[in-house]
């Protein structure tokens, strides 16, 4: 069975777009895939987050996995930070990277620009703490959105690398895996294309019923349709585009019907949008609910994890430790 690895960093709720862009697809591939899904923390802390910060958006973005659907008896879920030999196939990947090559990588230079206060070492390094965290289990695809394609071409790299460096077939080439049509591209409130937690532009799984209608009446519009059967402009798309989530198909029938004669009122179709999102959210808001209540449960299920993602990478190191030519632990 094929294995897959993907992280996401416990930065703050899991919002809408995390759901239909990645999560629900993961619940589908851990029945399809050697699954090992992983909390990024060590990746956090780029930007210095408060160790408190770190405890409760870990167990936060834990219960909301689980809650979602993602099983630990079908997938291998854990923290990154108990699984130690990821830090020393980092060390071993970091001698092979060079400063010029990472210093190229979009995601830093957009760093960099982001927090002038705060280059450190490990914004540069992190496409190889990246590869190191789907090199230790020598996974064979990762799902990624395409932001992060350029990291995932260094960590072909660096496998590519390592391979010639030693003479070895170590490391697969790991691809990224597309969701295709699994995954749904969620708009931001704000009428941008994509939700996303920096544009503050989201709504979150966690997030009280009053909230989310609040933040729905709030959405951005447009004057309204000067005519009938015009195309739709991004903004209203958007709006479509939630109807189509969370809505059945007779109403996102009726609402595109009443845009095509001109009749639209935008204040009847946020109200929809708003009710039958917080019906969608509802239930997966009360299970996250539930897992937090539960840390001993939580606990339980990250040492799980860590236990069975420890196997994998203590099995890779031993080897990697003697292709270096290091004494074996």
């Amino acid at each position: 069975m094929e294995t897959v690895v993907s992280g996401i960093r416990p930065t703050g709720n899991l919002h809408l777009g995390n759901y239909f862009g990645a999560v629900k697809s993961f619940v589908q591939m851990q029945h399809e895939y050697n699954c090992l899904f992983f909390i990024a923390d060590w990746h956090s802390l780029t930007t210095r987050p408060k160790p408190e910060d770190i405890i409760r958006s870990t167990r936060t973005i834990l219960a909301e996995y689980l809650a979602c659907g993602i099983s630990p008896e079908k997938a291998t879920i854990y923290i990154q930070s108990d699984v130690k030999e990821v830090l020393e196939l980092y060390l071993y990947l970091n001698m092979n990277a060079y400063l010029g090559e990472l210093e190229r990588v979009t995601t830093f230079k957009d760093k960099v620009r982001q927090q002038p206060n705060n280059v450190n070492a490990g914004l540069l390094t992190y496409p190889t703490l990246m590869a190191a965290d789907i090199l230790i289990h020598k996974a064979v695809k990762v799902p990624v959105g395409k932001d992060q394609e350029q990291n995932m071409e260094k960590a072909r790299v660096y496998a590519r690398r390592f391979n010639t460096i030693y003479g070895v077939e170590c490391f697969p080439e790991p691809a990224s895996f597309s969701f295709g049509d699994k995954a749904l591209k969620v708009p931001g409130l704000d009428g941008s294309g994509k939700m996303g937690k920096s544009d503050g532009n989201c709504i979150y799984l966690f997030e009280e019923e009053a909230s989310i209608r609040k933040k729905v009446m709030r959405a951005v519009t447009d004057s309204g349709p000067t005519g009938q059967n015009q195309p739709k402009p991004e903004v209203i798309q958007n709006l479509f585009t939630f109807l189509d989530i969370a809505s059945s198909r007779d109403t996102y029938e009726y609402f595109d019907e009443k845009w095509n004669d001109g009749s639209i009122r935008y204040g009847d179709l946020k109200k929809q949008i708003a009710e039958d999102l917080t019906n969608l959210i509802a239930p997966i808001r009360e299970k996250i609910k539930e897992f937090m209540s539960d840390t001993v449960l939580l606990d339980k299920i990250a040492r799980h994890g860590a236990e069975k993602a420890h196997e994998s990478a203590a099995k890779t190191l031993r080897e990697v430790r003697e292709i270096i030519g290091f004494r074996p632990e």
